[in-house]
């Protein structure tokens, strides 16, 4: 993906020795020559491969002899218009892929995707917690879920720094709060609780679970 992007910028990608061997089934360089030079085509438009493949049949369509301005790139969605006066591209209309989820049809949007891969990759872990409503202290030991990161019974050692990280955090906080006169916001609260937890589980696992926290005040 990254070399198509660096391709698209107009780049000319270096590869390792080794990437010029392709095993396939595919026709050769010598082979495509060959075919092109024996039909002499009027118009090229390379139909197979991605974006970084595409480039590279258009460069051996244009040095046997295609002219350049016949020698067309298209991509998914690219709209070619063949009239009597030749072959042009016009516009790109969208050609990606459409995800069908339940009863949707193309409506799921990247953000839901990302969240969906977060959740496959790392899992998540959840925390509610009980908050005293004047002071912003811990009340009782924090609950944690975990589903997909962790198996709790396994990881007590780490959820018991986890619960003492929060306790800090909480503590922090609350004194930042009350030492500038301001009232305590449940929302700068959560923002920083998730930060510091995503944070230490990182250093911890080298993982990034998504982070939800539920702050009960009493």
């Amino acid at each position: 993906r990254t070399i198509n992007k660096l391709f698209r910028r107009g780049a000319n990608v270096i590869y390792d020795p080794i990437e010029k061997v392709h095993v396939s089934g595919h026709a050769k360089q010598e082979e495509m020559r060959l075919m092109i030079h024996l039909t002499k085509p009027q118009y090229f438009l390379p139909v197979h491969g991605e974006l970084r493949h595409l480039k590279e049949h258009c460069k051996i369509a244009i040095n046997s002899g295609v002219p350049k301005d016949h020698v067309l790139l298209a991509e998914n969605g690219t709209v070619i218009e063949v009239t009597r006066g030749g072959v042009r591209l016009d516009e790109r209309i969208p050609g990606g892929y459409v995800f069908v989820d339940g009863s949707g049809v193309g409506d799921i949007g990247k953000a839901v995707i990302r969240d969906r891969e977060t959740l496959a990759r790392d899992g998540f872990l959840m925390v509610a917690i009980n908050v005293d409503r004047r002071t912003g202290k811990l009340l009782d030991e924090p609950e944690i879920v975990s589903r997909g990161f962790i198996y709790m019974r396994d990881a007590e050692d780490l959820l018991d720094q986890l619960k003492d990280n929060i306790a800090e955090t909480l503590m922090a906080v609350a004194a930042s709060a009350n030492g500038g006169g301001a009232i305590l916001n449940n929302a700068r609260r959560r923002e920083r609780l998730e930060e510091t937890i995503s944070r230490f589980l990182y250093n911890e696992t080298k993982r990034r679970p998504m982070v939800f926290t539920v702050i009960n005040e009493r």
